[in-house]
């Protein structure tokens, strides 16, 4: 079947965190509500039965946000903005704290819905799925509509749909008419709908391409189709200034992948104050070996082992390094990814503050049912390395 008789969905919930907390404070709807900074905000119930919430002004920390209702957004707020930036402009906003597991059981009954109309799915995430509606009966907008409403009465919660007949067109018009958005995108509507939007509007055109692309004058994605292709390759080189004539004019021939293997599996935590590698480094050992028995615990839960380790780390002036380790064989053993992070640390100067660190499993395999690894309990150190002749490490 060619492209253009494919009926490919982009549904992504509405607001997914901040619309799940609503579910639970329904007295919040229609007021700026932020979500994140860890464990900060916590509702406190009282005595006649109503709730006092905290307030994003009374918010001390480092953390960043997770999410917004559309009302903070409109006030400037949006998710991945440090918490104490957001309180400026939002300081009379709610602050609720994030709850994970409620999250995935909602991204569950959404996705679950989902399947009553058709396994051709892609997951891309807790809030977001790819859809193949092709071999679906029914005109588009009827099944577009159905899914919405079963989406609606499996939650109580909104989503925004797009179909297209492709994945890079139906992953943009999912974002048009939101909030609880349906639309309909054919190859006639690419100019008058997709070219006037801004170039980052666009999934793989990342904050560094974007502003590149607009020292070339380039500024929108119509800007994008009629660019020369001669320049672009002169600053993208030729294989993504391809890429970009392509999606400038809505071409893209991926499937929906149905099935798909994690790459990595990874856990990262942001202090609340920067730490020291020598003067912090009890601190330091404990928040390590965590990160690495949480990896260890998703691995062995997913039922995945994994042979490349790597660590992140961010120092106070924000410069990030990452290092990574092969090992022999695939592991998901706690303590082997502690001692393999280790060695990824020894690799690295250790003479300033830490703001962030993450340990990650990569180049993963599914794990046999009798050679899983068991978690072996050992002491686990954040030691600074001092012998001569050696990189000073953690």
């Amino acid at each position: 079947m060619s492209t253009a008789e494919r009926r490919i969905a982009h549904l992504d919930m509405d607001a997914f965190y901040a619309s799940v907390e609503l579910l639970r404070y329904p007295e919040l709807r229609g007021q700026p509500v932020v979500i994140g900074g860890g464990r900060s905000g916590t509702p406190v119930e009282l005595p006649d039965g109503s709730r006092r919430f905290a307030r994003l002004r009374d918010y001390a920390g480092r953390g960043v946000v997770t999410t917004s209702t559309y009302e903070a957004r409109a006030l400037g707020v949006f998710s991945a903005m440090g918490m104490m930036k957001a309180a400026q402009l939002a300081p009379d906003a709610i602050l609720l704290p994030t709850d994970f597991d409620s999250y995935r059981h909602y991204s569950r009954l959404f996705k679950s819905a989902v399947r009553t109309f058709t396994d051709r799915i892609e997951d891309r995430g807790i809030d977001e799925i790819y859809i193949d509606l092709t071999d679906v009966e029914g005109a588009a907008r009827d099944v577009a509509s159905n899914i919405k409403q079963a989406v609606n009465a499996a939650t109580g919660l909104t989503c925004s749909i797009c179909v297209a007949p492709n994945k890079l067109l139906a992953k943009i018009g999912s974002e048009l008419d939101k909030p609880n958005g349906l639309t309909l995108l054919t190859p006639a509507d690419l100019e008058t709908r997709i070219w006037p939007l801004p170039v980052r509007k666009v999934n793989g055109i990342g904050p560094k391409a974007t502003e590149k692309l607009g020292t070339l004058g380039i500024l929108t994605v119509g800007d994008l189709a009629a660019a020369d292709l001669g320049v672009l390759q002169d600053n993208f080189g030729r294989s993504y200034a391809e890429w970009l004539t392509r999606i400038s004019r809505g071409i893209d021939d991926r499937d929906v992948v149905v099935s798909s293997e994690p790459r990595s599996m990874s856990r990262e935590t942001t202090f609340g104050r920067d730490l020291h590698p020598k003067q912090d480094r009890p601190e330091l050992s404990a928040i390590f070996t965590d990160l690495c028995v949480r990896v260890a615990d998703d691995l062995r839960r997913k039922g995945y082992v994994g042979k490349t380790v790597g660590i992140k780390l961010r120092f106070a002036d924000f410069k990030t390094v990452t290092r990574d380790v092969t090992l022999p064989t695939p592991t998901a053993d706690a303590v082997t990814i502690r001692r393999a992070a280790t060695e990824c640390l020894k690799r690295i100067t250790l003479d300033r503050r830490l703001r962030l660190l993450g340990v990650r499993m990569s180049t993963l395999e599914p794990a046999g049912f009798h050679d899983a690894p068991t978690f072996v309990q050992e002491e686990l150190r954040f030691d600074v390395q001092e012998e001569p002749g050696e990189k000073e490490g953690l």
